[in-house]
């Protein structure tokens, strides 16, 4: 169910079907209607409608509690009255805050958020958890780290990409660029889903998924630039946050620790690097820019 507020039915018609057994419902989750109707004759969900954006002037307080902890809220309400038994939900890293162990795993303590959206994340697991126990449900919580890929419209590849197409010898960085993430390729984030999602062990499963490194924002610059033939690229450092943030709210450094995501079998295909790279090549040629640099290796 999706009411294509920024998702797009071409990508959906991208997608293998299976059978009779692949509908698109339109709807909004915080419809209770829409939900119920979606709901009828499911076992499991897939909980991955949300506001996406971490930056506070693109996703303010009161969007956020709505599209994501009222949407969640809506969801579960219909939920324990429905046949459902489990249900998988899209959380992410940012529920970690700026931790203090690094690779982060998943029983750290204390969670404690620093922006709006990763309030709501952990807003969101905590009514997930709390009714799943109370009517006999199963949750699968996946602590997500910045998926990547084809199509990918938010975050800072699509920030830079749109850069350069105004201005392509020129990059403007939010910070000192220094700020460190985990990227994890599309593909390894779905095998990593199927792999927790087929049989829940416990009422409440928690699983990290992510890649096994980190890549800083300036290394991403030089991705891109390598990629589209840009040499040389001035990069412009513009003051974002304190400690070298690019904004309020915004982590310097994230890794997930996945070995108990590895211990059921998943391993990623793909370093951070290569997310990147794929993925920015994926929009180039997507594009026809005529200056691709696709002899670049993936290493």
């Amino acid at each position: 169910m999706d009411n294509l507020s920024s998702g797009r039915l071409d990508n959906v018609g991208k997608i293998p079907t299976y059978g009779d057994n692949s509908t698109l419902v339109s709807g909004d989750c915080k419809n209770p209607r829409d939900v119920k109707k979606a709901l009828k004759g499911v076992r499991k969900v897939f909980h991955f409608a949300a506001n996406p954006e971490v930056r506070h002037e693109r996703c303010n307080p009161s969007t956020c509690f709505k599209e994501n902890v009222y949407a969640t809220h809506i969801l579960l309400e219909e939920l324990r009255r429905s046949d459902v038994e489990v249900i998988v939900f899209a959380s992410s890293s940012t529920v970690y805050g700026e931790a203090r162990i690094v690779p982060t795993p998943e029983d750290y303590a204390p969670l404690e958020p620093i922006s709006i959206y990763g309030a709501s994340k952990l807003a969101s697991e905590g009514l997930v958890s709390a009714y799943c126990h109370t009517y006999g449900k199963q949750a699968v919580i996946l602590r997500l780290a910045n998926i990547i890929g084809p199509k990918n419209r938010h975050g800072v590849i699509s920030d830079f990409l749109a850069q350069i197409k105004k201005t392509p010898q020129k990059l403007r960085i939010l910070g000192d660029g220094h700020q460190s993430k985990s990227y994890l390729y599309i593909e390894d984030c779905i095998s990593a889903i199927i792999k927790v999602s087929a049989t829940p062990r416990k009422t409440v499963n928690v699983f990290n998924i992510g890649s096994e490194d980190q890549i800083d924002v300036i290394r991403i610059a030089r991705i891109i630039a390598e990629e589209a033939c840009l040499d040389p690229l001035d990069l412009e450092f513009v003051k974002g946050a304190d400690g070298g943030r690019g904004w309020n709210g915004d982590v310097r450094s994230m890794l997930l620790d996945v070995n108990k995501l590895k211990s059921e079998g998943w391993r990623p295909n793909h370093s951070s690097e290569q997310a990147v790279r794929l993925t920015v090549r994926s929009e180039l040629q997507k594009s026809k820019d005529p200056r691709i640099a696709s002899e670049v290796p993936l290493q």
